[in-house]
């Protein structure tokens, strides 16, 4: 893929040498953490792979680049802004699971918003407006330079229907989950009636919104600010098997006429990007699980995503907990510094670097998944048709914990509070052997339900990519209607 910087970006012309039209130009802006910009590479390739007719250009930064572009097919063009210095932060640290510390993170965000004026120009330099800008909600500062540029924004948030609706209506009514009795579920205003969650479920920073103090909030309110719903659309990483119930409710929070669309899971519908897609194995995971691969679902799967920071004491935990439940495990650890207080082997297998995580999950020998439930692996744990102990630790993980294992039904939950890993709330190792046992008891009555439903969202994740699915239909329309009213929006310079 040739380096394309910014100031570059004017020189693109179409084959007869005439500038290429926007109206077949896409530009993607992926946040700076792993978990937001990787839905948005598959998104990227997706366009790429359905939709020929199309250019598409994906924005990054020099240390996320080698990322992007190992995951990204060679018609995708990148175009790289420089990264801002902001002190405290160090320098070449450009996307969040690089910060040596989880309170550097406000720092992180306001470094990112300082990346208007890059943006602002690349838009300048192009010959038309292109046809839509997808881009990240943290990076609200694209709507205004988009539309100011005549552009339409259509923003990512990475998260699901189910959660995003209920963030926004837990805002909005912030005296809700205080109605009742403390610790008791509390329905959603606005959500279906079987939508009802406790206090501890609700994420940090929608309980912060009302802190004034709190940097991310501070954030929020004043770089994010009405960008999220003054927005064209929503894209949504999800299937409507699982999250349509929660679409209007969704759509009720953002301006007259948007749409919430959902497109996932984007990491299926591959096309031309299969080759591309022999995801990276340093640990070989895959070899190991091979070798176990003659008693099928006898592994677990364990891995914490790459955000939160988990204690060392929480850590030892987790090891004993598996050793004693006797099963087999493969698991990711983050820290470098831990070391396990106990043996693991022969059943078990630590590793820490980067890991196939679809392959594996995909893999015959896996039964199961420990996970923090974030949304990406969520989707790659059902679409794989694996059950989940649900483990959340940050954002809106306890949301989408409650939402596979208690809505979906495909998975168990690990008891925690919704506020963080404090040295107080380390979950113990008996809890820890007794989940994963129910987890991987795959003949008992609650094994096999989970088991079942999980094939069953497996099912409902394959048909949506397949030709004629939900998922490829909302693709196509999405674009459709953007073509459609393209010229409506260039020739009036309205947004």
């Amino acid at each position: 893929m040739a380096p394309t910087t910014a100031t570059a970006a004017h020189h693109h012309h179409a084959a007869n040498g005439t500038p290429a039209a926007g109206r077949d130009h896409v530009v993607i802006f992926p946040f700076m953490a792993k978990g937001h910009t990787l839905p948005l590479l598959h998104f990227a390739a997706a366009l790429a792979a359905h939709h020929r007719d199309l250019r598409v250009s994906l924005l990054t930064t020099p240390a996320n680049r080698a990322f992007a572009a190992g995951r990204l097919p060679p018609s995708v063009r990148l175009v790289e802004l420089p990264f801002p210095s902001l002190p405290p932060l160090p320098a070449g640290v450009e996307s969040t699971d690089a910060l040596p510390c989880p309170s550097l993170y406000p720092a992180f965000l306001r470094a990112t918003a300082l990346l208007r004026d890059a943006f602002a120009g690349f838009l300048a330099s192009l010959p038309s407006p292109p046809l839509a800008l997808v881009s990240d909600f943290f990076l609200g500062f694209t709507r205004r330079a988009a539309a100011d540029a005549g552009v339409r924004r259509v923003v990512f948030h990475g998260m699901s229907c189910f959660s995003m609706a209920i963030c926004k209506a837990l805002i909005v009514n912030s005296a809700a989950a205080s109605v009742g009795p403390a610790g008791a579920p509390f329905h959603v205003p606005g959500m279906p009636e079987h939508v009802a969650i406790t206090a501890d479920e609700v994420p940090d920073a929608v309980a912060k919104f009302a802190d004034p103090e709190d940097p991310v909030t501070r954030f929020l309110i004043d770089d994010v600010g009405f960008s999220d719903v003054l927005s064209w659309g929503v894209l949504v990483n999800s299937v409507a098997a699982l999250d349509e119930d929660y679409v209007a409710p969704l759509e009720s929070f953002y301006q007259p006429g948007a749409r919430v669309w959902l497109v996932g899971p984007l990491f299926l519908p591959a096309g031309d990007t299969s080759e591309l897609e022999k995801e990276k194995d340093p640990e070989g995971c895959l070899a190991w699980l091979d070798e176990r691969a003659a008693q099928p679902g006898s592994v677990i799967y364990v891995s914490f995503g790459t955000q939160a920071h988990i204690t060392d004491a929480q850590l030892d935990e987790i090891a004993h907990g598996l050793v004693q439940s006797g099963h087999r495990f493969l698991w990711v650890v983050r820290s470098d510094t831990w070391s396990p207080p106990v043996d693991v082997a022969p059943n078990g297998r630590i590793v820490r670097r980067w890991v196939p995580q679809r392959s594996i999950l995909a893999h015959e020998a896996v039964g199961g998944f420990v996970s923090h439930c974030g949304w990406n692996s969520v989707m790659e744990s059902l679409a794989a048709g694996k059950p989940v102990l649900a483990w959340p630790m940050i954002a809106e993980q306890h949301l989408n914990a409650r939402h596979v294992a208690d809505v979906v039904g495909a998975g168990v939950r690990i008891r925690t509070k919704a506020g963080g890993m404090a040295a107080a709330d380390v979950v113990g190792r008996a809890e820890v052997e007794e989940k994963v046992r129910q987890l991987m008891d795959a003949d008992g009555e609650a094994g096999k339900k989970m088991r079942a439903r999980a094939a069953w969202a497996q099912r409902a994740a394959k048909s949506a990519v397949s030709d004629g699915g939900a998922s490829r239909v909302a693709l196509r329309k999405l674009v459709d209607e953007l073509q459609r009213t393209y010229g409506d929006i260039v020739s009036e310079g309205k947004m």
